[in-house]
């Protein structure tokens, strides 16, 4: 029978709820930071839906690539709201404690997070591949029924490969209650598993070379393909297939380092770097790609900036002539 937060369990103490030991260091500027985390969300919230909406009402922007661009904004906020909810909530609780049911479920949102975003930043570059080595040929190559399969892959896959490692997690107990980071995580949690679990590392080295290998062959053999063919065009031509490839350049460059900075916080020792830095290493991966994509993909796109312009300008035509009328 469980008795407060730790149950008997073989002679083992199985705790309930996991301490999240990061926030203590933040509890000065708790009020502060809270209202940047609540701002952020609703920008990511804001940013993202805004692009879903012009592109899905509007029939010219119904092509593969915004296809794609509306998938990745989806996972944003998939990503974000497994994130930054959380957060707020543990910055001003007093405790800073998480139930361990709670962990391992953000534990699966948020890997399934990362692995869906580079399966989609995968596709995108073989779209770009298709787009600039195969232009004539390519709305008959990127195909409705090519890009539906696309999208089931890119939804399914991630998830399905990831539950195979995390039904390895979820057989654990666990003795350790201390997590030393913002959000739960598959390798701090089985830190505090009560058995040693070297298989679990094992299992999680394979599916990640199944998951990252098959992407990343993707990714670089389109670029490879896409600068053999940039070589043979003239300057100007160059440029402007170039062009089209910065936003998912750009985009592709921040998972790598949002990703890195992933990999230094989980795998050494951080106390030596300012709280300040520590909390933007630890939020990079969610947060910055979530600002920054719909903007690379909104703003810095022209087709889609004139119709989101166009949408402000009739919202604010639509207003005058209320506040006329009235």
């Amino acid at each position: 029978e469980c008795v407060g937060n730790c149950c008997e369990n073989l002679g083992a103490v199985t705790v309930l709820t996991f301490t999240m030991t990061a926030y203590a260091v933040m509890e000065n500027n708790k009020h502060g930071l809270f209202t940047v985390f609540l701002l952020l969300y609703l920008i990511i919230l804001t940013l993202n839906t805004l692009l879903i909406t012009v592109i899905h009402q509007n029939k010219e922007l119904h092509q593969p690539m915004n296809v794609f661009t509306c998938m990745l904004s989806v996972n944003e906020m998939y990503g974000t709201t497994a994130l930054l909810p959380a957060v707020m909530a543990l910055l001003m609780s007093d405790t800073h404690e998480t139930s361990v049911k709670w962990c391992l479920a953000q534990v699966y949102f948020l890997h399934t997070y990362g692995c869906a975003e580079f399966f989609i930043l995968a596709v995108m570059g073989y779209d770009r591949y298709v787009a600039i080595c195969y232009p004539l040929h390519y709305h008959s190559i990127m195909s409705y029924s090519k890009i539906s399969k696309l999208v089931a892959l890119a939804s399914l896959y991630p998830l399905i490969l990831f539950a195979c490692f995390y039904a390895l997690t979820l057989n654990l107990s666990f003795c350790g209650k201390v997590l030393q980071k913002l959000y739960c995580v598959n390798i701090e949690v089985v830190k505090n598993s009560c058995s040693s679990v070297p298989y679990i590392s094992i299992v999680g080295l394979v599916l990640t070379v199944f998951f990252v290998v098959p992407q990343l062959v993707m990714i670089v053999f389109s670029y490879m393909q896409i600068a053999r063919v940039c070589g043979k065009l003239l300057r100007e031509s160059r440029g402007s297939a170039l062009k089209t490839c910065i936003p998912h350049i750009v985009s592709l460059l921040n998972y790598i380092i949002g990703f890195f900075f992933e990999v230094i916080q989980s795998r050494f020792n951080m106390n030596h770097v300012a709280i300040v830095a520590r909390i933007f290493l630890s939020l990079y991966f969610v947060i910055i790609p979530s600002v920054a994509n719909p903007v690379l993909y909104g703003l810095c796109t022209q087709i889609v900036r004139v119709h989101i312009l166009k949408r402000f300008i009739r919202h604010k035509s639509l207003l005058s002539k209320i506040r006329d009328s009235g």
